[in-house]
Formats: C-alpha cells, structure tokens, sequence
C-alpha cells in the first residue's frame, strides 16, 4: 500500500498539460469543467447545502458560540480534535498559500517560478532548490510570535480536552506557543526536522539554520550520499508522514470537531472533518464556510477572524482572561516591556511618593545613626581637648567662646567635625511638595 501523496484537487492540469491534453478533460470525463460553475467556493466539488436553520440540533441545544461553550462546560467534550490552515497564521504575519492578492503564491514572482506552487514541488527542488530556501528565510521558525489562536489550541490542552491538532501548517507556532510534539500531527510536515530527500539522513538544526540564514543549500553529511537536505516538509510529489495515517482515525472518537483558518481545498487533509460522526458538534472558525461543514445538524459557522472567533468562543466559556494572560506569555522580553499599559499621572506620582518615602526613611536612618557617631566622637575629642587645656597644649582648631564656661569653669569649645549635612531635610520637603500636589489633582 501506498499512501497518497498531497496536493491540490486540480492539480492533475499540469501532468496533462505536459502530456499535450486539455486539461479540462479530466479523470471524471468529458465536459466536467472544474472551472467557473463547475466548483463551489474554495476548493469544494460541488455546491454543499446548508442544513436549514429550521432543522432540530442532535448534541447541541442549538447552532450557537454560547451553545457550544455550555455543551463544553457541562463535560460533554473531553476528546476534542482541532484543524488547522494557514488561515490561524496570518495575524501573526505569515502569508497563506493561496489569498489572490496577498497569499505566499501569489507573491513568489520574483523567484522567477515557471509556476508558484514550484517552490514546494520536489521535482523542481531536484533541479533547482535555492528559491525554497530563499523563501524559508523568511518562513523559519523564529521569526513570528504565535498567534492567540495558537495559544487556544494548548489552552484546550492544559485543561485536558484536547486529543490532538491535525495542522497543514509548516511554521511550528503551535510549539513555539508551548503545546508538545506528541499532540501535533503535522499532515504536510513543518520545519521541525530535516533531513536527506536521497537516504533519510538526518540533518543537524544548527547546520539547518546556518544554510537558511545564508541562503545555502546544504547537502547530506553522510559520505556516501552527498543527496540534497531540506526539512521535512512535504513537498508536491511527496507522501504524506506516516504519523498522519496512523492517527487519521481519531476524529471518529471526538466529541467536538473546531476546524478554523483552512480552505480545505488539499486532500487528503481536507476530508478529515467528514470522519467526524454524524452526531458530534462541528465548530468551523473560518473567513468563509468550506467543504461541507455546515451540512450537519450540529455544524456552527463563525465566519470572520480567527482570532476574533477563538476570543469569542474562549469568553463563553469563561476562559477568556486566562488565554489572554497565556498568549501574553508567548511574547518576547522587549515586547512584554511595550505592552505595559502607560501609567496616568496619579499613578506616577504614588510610585514617586513611594520612592522618596523609602529615601527619607533611609535618610533619617543615616541621620540617627551619623548623630550617634557625633555624638560619641564629640564626646571623645571633648575629653581629650580638654586634657590639653590642663597641659597647656590646646591646639589652634580649637576655639572658646568668650563669656561660657564648659565644665568645672573651663571655657566652653566649639568643635568643625567634618562630617557631610544630612540631606534628609530636603527629601522631606520634596516629598511634602508632592504630598500636595497629590491632594490637589482631581
């Protein structure tokens, strides 16, 4: 048995084309265009209908966000399978494959491609790899944050419901926002790992990263091979990881289905949803309604934003704040700092009030503790300038006052310790300044 290898459901034009047939001829026959009218929207076969809204729920207590966040709450969703395109990546500034304006395709002509697609077609990476690796500089992993719908997908996690993320997407942001290897299968592999397209040998990171900052292309370490390296992503022409067969029957267990950001225009990925049973919740999270989700008794559309719909669907179940806080995390240093929100002035002047309470107190301990050592010292050197007096040796620094007399009629002394002034008395004042200034402001 061989696994079917990826790519597009009309993509077979191409072979044709070389071949020097129409490609509207396809493999269902004469006449069955798959051009305008042909097809439904994004990839559909044909135009799926939509279940009436009429039409009684079986699981849920109707087709809503707030419906299905109560059907989560009450426990009814313990086993639940999330889908993934390119649709959740795009906030976070990664194109998707096929927008006509603004998708990674559509933008690739500077690599001079006899076709987009090309530049993850393996025949075409045999002859020619450097455009792939031109483009996976500015895909590698590292250069974008994950997104809140990243962060979502490992919420669901570290409160135990998911059973696994089935993702078209090569970028590693599902990792990179903290959820674990062994609950991602990655249909169309990523830029985890790579290795030699000749022997499987696989290839160290460091080295990975080195070629793609360089834009090099690297080549098998193994002696006896010298085969092209690249990740393990698949390309046009390639299988599909095993990993993605093996665990392609977990959707028939779920109890909940969210499907968000994809065209479902790839196969065999885009059947996944359909292995769902009849009767389990489908939550499609999506900029249009695709395939055949919608078709169902329990299908909920929330056509818009990925983003938006995650944020909507986390608040009805009261997760909100909690995936706001985890998202929070997935940002660099530098980027936590500038998301602080700015201080009013009210609250400037606390923290200034605070600082200055704890430099007076400070002060005044140094004053206590300086005036006690005076205090010794001058006592010491009394004693002593006062032992000289009766000997007769009184030194010039000394000074009397006329008119006083010190102890037993001696004349009293004035000492010059050369000791700094506390400064306390000006803090004191500052922070009595800022005192009213406080008390003054609406």
């Amino acid at each position: 048995y061989l696994p079917p290898k990826i790519g597009r459901k009309h993509k077979a034009h191409r072979q044709q084309l070389q071949q020097g047939k129409r490609w509207c001829k396809g493999e269902k026959g004469e006449g069955k265009r798959k051009g305008k009218g042909g097809r439904g929207k994004m990839g559909q076969d044909q135009s799926i209908p939509l279940v009436d809204e009429n039409t009684p729920t079986q699981t849920l207590e109707n087709r809503s966000v707030e419906a299905v966040a109560k059907y989560i709450k009450d426990g009814r969703a313990r086993r639940i399978v999330v889908m993934t395109g390119a649709g959740i990546s795009t906030s976070a500034g990664i194109p998707d494959f096929r927008s006509p304006e603004t998708g990674l395709y559509a933008n690739l002509a500077r690599l001079n491609l006899p076709y987009a697609e090309a530049v993850f077609n393996i025949s075409y990476f045999r002859s020619n790899p450097l455009p792939f690796y031109t483009l996976a500089q500015e895909l590698y992993p590292g250069n974008y944050r994950p997104t809140i719908t990243h962060s979502f997908i490992n919420l669901l996690h570290q409160k135990g419901l998911l059973l696994k993320l089935f993702t078209q997407n090569i970028d590693c942001l599902e990792r990179e926002a903290g959820l674990p290897d062994d609950m991602i299968v990655e249909a169309h592999g990523s830029f985890a790992k790579q290795s030699c397209i000749e022997c499987k040998t696989p290839y160290p990171e460091e080295l990975m990263k080195k070629a793609i900052r360089e834009k090099s292309v690297p080549r098998c370490l193994s002696d006896s091979c010298d085969g092209l390296v690249k990740p393990e992503i698949v390309f046009f022409g390639e299988s599909l990881p095993e990993e993605f067969f093996m665990n392609r029957h977990l959707p028939s267990q779920a109890d909940l289905c969210i499907i968000m950001g994809t065209s479902l225009s790839v196969h065999p990925f885009a059947g996944l949803p359909q292995l769902c049973a009849d009767e389990t919740p489908r939550v499609l999270i999506n900029q249009d309604q695709v395939g055949e989700v919608g078709s169902r008794t329990d299908d909920v559309l929330l056509l818009g934003d990925c983003d938006d719909g995650v944020k909507r669907l986390a608040e009805a179940c009261g997760w909100l704040e909690e995936l706001e806080e985890m998202w929070r995390r997935t940002a660099p240093e530098k980027a936590k700092e500038e998301e602080k929100p700015k201080k009013t002035r009210d609250e400037e002047l606390e923290d200034e009030v605070e600082k200055l309470t704890r430099e007076v107190e400070q002060s005044l301990k140094l004053g206590e503790a300086q005036y006690k050592w005076l205090e010794n010292h001058v006592d010491n050197k009394l004693s002593r300038l006062q032992e000289e007096e009766k000997n007769g040796t009184l030194p010039e620094s000394a000074t009397t006052e006329p008119g006083k007399k010190g102890e037993q009629g001696a004349p009293s002394i004035t000492l010059k310790p050369e000791t700094a002034p506390n400064e306390s008395n000006g803090d004191v004042l500052k922070l009595s300044s800022l005192l009213l200034e406080k008390k003054s402001s609406p």
